[in-house]
């Protein structure tokens, strides 16, 4: 295993001699219009295959409406031109967000969510014209283990897990969420994307990914004696029930989810772990989960993997880790041809589906060439930017206008953001975005 490095290509054929050295499938290619081809979803025509993945900001107001810098940070997402915007982390209830600052969605704050809507919409339109339509995805979530809604942690666990637990310093009899918790956030999930709808976003998601409850629930090999826990059937029904819920409860809005593929927690505490050696991923109850989601018309899905607060390195490759974590023993192009792997085979899989790519942040202004490449192979059908659109939002204008992406601007994937949200303040890009710091507290 190669040793880690940070990012230091200043030319494409450095960049692809460092690929080619360390023995990895990571495509390139020359030419990147595919990336503004048109893509119908659901009936739905995106104006290019970009999307902006949800990245939380942490700066909503105390009943959980979008503050200032929310209206901010959607408005230049639009205006530079992505054609999906997956609005971030929006809690379903107090219990259920991650920081006093998430954004929760209820019947009261709804017209502050319709406003945000609205002015996401006007930015794209004033910027690219009327036609263009980006599709807006709203993703719903409870925090489960990493609650803290009074800013102190208050975890809602699904099962014991002795890897995980001690993170968080909790005791051997730490009581589980029961079922009939559950049972009642199912409706409160469908309550919440009754609200999304009125508000007029095109789509929920049902968030499943880094640990949160959802995906927690996925890997509950050991929760005994209850419908959500133990057997394939039982770990997937929070979420498979809630999806159908929303479908036969909402019409008109568009389900899917964000999805970790594969957690890299040792079985039996890690969803889509080979059961001997958690560094291995083992697809197979991911690829039977998709296609249980197909089957209720699931037709767009954004895949992740790894926990961010276990091993972050597996989701987002980076050149420096958050304070106090270590260096991985592995060079950043090793996680991010991981997660092109994986979103590959899945996307073969499932040529049907509209998959959402990941872990293109470290590889900087070689993003669009690696991307074109791989919605050229049919291993991926859009192409997401969290850490990259909050550093970069108008990375797309620039590609459109320039022809290339600004190496000055791009995202240095030195952690700093994810270190403003452990230590409860308003998330930004402290090395890119300049008229960012004078928010920070």
């Amino acid at each position: 295993m190669s040793r880690h490095e940070k990012f230091k290509f200043k030319n494409k054929e450095k960049f692809l001699k460092k690929i080619h050295d360390l023995g990895l499938d990571i495509p390139f290619s020359e030419g990147i219009s595919i990336l503004f081809e048109k893509i119908s979803i659901a009936g739905k025509t995106l104006p290019n295959r970009f999307a902006v993945h949800p990245i939380e900001g942490a700066d909503a107001e105390a009943g959980g409406s979008p503050g200032e810098l929310t209206f901010r940070r959607y408005q230049r997402y639009a205006a530079g031109g992505s054609g999906l915007i997956w609005f971030e982390a929006t809690a379903v209830s107090e219990q259920g967000r991650s920081n006093p600052r998430q954004l929760m969605l209820t019947k009261k704050n709804k017209d502050a969510f319709k406003e945000l809507v609205e002015r996401t919409r006007e930015a794209s339109q004033r910027a690219w014209g009327k036609d263009h339509t980006p599709l807006l995805v709203l993703q719903l979530t409870h925090s489960g283990r990493y609650s803290k809604p009074e800013g102190k942690s208050a975890p809602v666990i699904a099962q014991r897990n002795p890897i995980l637990d001690p993170l968080l310093d909790l005791p051997a009899d730490y009581p589980l969420i029961k079922d009939s918790e559950l049972e009642r956030l199912e409706d409160i999930f469908v309550s919440a994307a009754k609200l999304a709808r009125a508000a007029g976003f095109d789509a929920v998601d049902i968030k499943a990914c880094h640990g949160y409850l959802v995906s927690e629930l996925l890997a509950s090999f050991t929760r005994k004696d209850s419908n959500y826990g133990g057997s394939f059937e039982n770990r997937t029904r929070f979420l498979l029930e809630i999806a159908k819920k929303i479908k036969d409860c909402v019409p008109g809005i568009l389900v899917t989810s964000r999805l970790s593929t594969y957690d890299a927690i040792p079985y039996p505490f890690g969803f889509g772990v080979d059961k001997e050696n958690c560094e291995k991923e083992d697809l197979s109850e991911t690829k039977r989960l998709i296609k249980e989601l197909l089957k209720i018309s699931l037709l767009l899905l954004n895949i992740s993997i790894g926990n961010p607060h276990y091993r972050p390195h597996y989701g987002r490759p980076y050149d420096k880790p958050c304070r106090g974590a270590k260096l991985p023993d592995e060079h950043p192009l090793f996680g991010v041809a991981r997660l092109l792997r994986i979103t590959a085979e899945l996307q073969q899989e499932f040529p049907g589906l509209a998959i959402v790519g990941t872990g293109y942040s470290w590889l900087r202004h070689f993003f669009p060439n690696v991307a074109s490449a791989l919605i050229k192979q049919g291993k991926v059908t859009l192409v997401g930017q969290g850490r990259g659109a909050l550093a970069y939002p108008d990375s797309v204008k620039d590609l459109v206008h320039k022809g290339a992406m600004d190496e000055d601007k791009t995202c240095t994937t030195c952690s700093r953001c994810s270190q403003l949200l452990r230590d409860g303040g308003r998330v930004g890009c402290v090395t890119r975005g300049q008229t960012f710091k004078s928010f920070i507290i």
